[in-house]
């Protein structure tokens, strides 16, 4: 680009790192059954790893229990094992096709640590967002290099690339304090 970087492209690619923290964020348990909370388990099938939803159809019945039915008789039991070797805490009940996955209550322990998994979702973003940035400098120094733009135009944008960071991490840190304040309450 000949003046120096695509800022849309910039702000799409941090959009898709707290999109993406959100998402996981969704996936935590907060005492209420969603079927949101399967998403982050794969299941081993028929030679590849795919997510619990393209093996069988996950569905609450009740505010404490999900409920998975399962398409094919032969994954009932590689889908009980994927679910009980996540580190999500839930021992479903098979019957038939049909996994029933109640969910405990969730103590202080288990709280803090869905609250740590929280801080590493955040973080993880965080250095997502922190990686467009460096993209962004990179292409930046670049265009200065080559002559496109000029050293105060470099730092004007450098300053617009960073603002833009700063707001994405700023969303970041206030999602993961709403979530925080959710899993603790009791």
């Amino acid at each position: 680009m000949p003046d120096g970087i695509d800022f849309n492209d910039l702000s799409r690619r941090m959009d898709g790192a707290v999109n993406a923290f959100k998402h996981d964020l969704a996936s935590l348990r907060t005492g209420r059954a969603s079927a949101n909370l399967l998403d982050p388990i794969h299941v081993e099938a028929y030679g590849s790893s795919m997510p619990i939803s393209q093996v069988g159809t996950v569905s609450v019945p009740e505010p404490r229990m999900i409920s998975v039915s399962i398409w094919d008789q032969s994954m009932v039991q590689a889908v009980d094992k994927a679910i009980r070797e996540s580190n999500l805490g839930f021992n479903p009940i098979v019957d038939g096709n049909t996994l029933r996955i109640p969910l405990p209550e969730l103590n202080e322990e288990r709280r803090k640590e869905l609250v740590k998994i929280a801080h590493q979702y955040a973080e993880n973003a965080r250095v997502a967002a922190r990686h467009v940035r460096r993209d962004g400098m990179e292409q930046l120094k670049k265009a200065e290099k080559d002559g496109d733009i000029s050293e105060d135009e470099h730092r004007q944008q450098s300053d617009r690339v960073q603002k833009m960071v700063d707001d994405r991490i700023k969303e970041i840190d206030k999602l993961l304090t709403t979530k925080e304040a959710e899993i603790m309450q009791v």
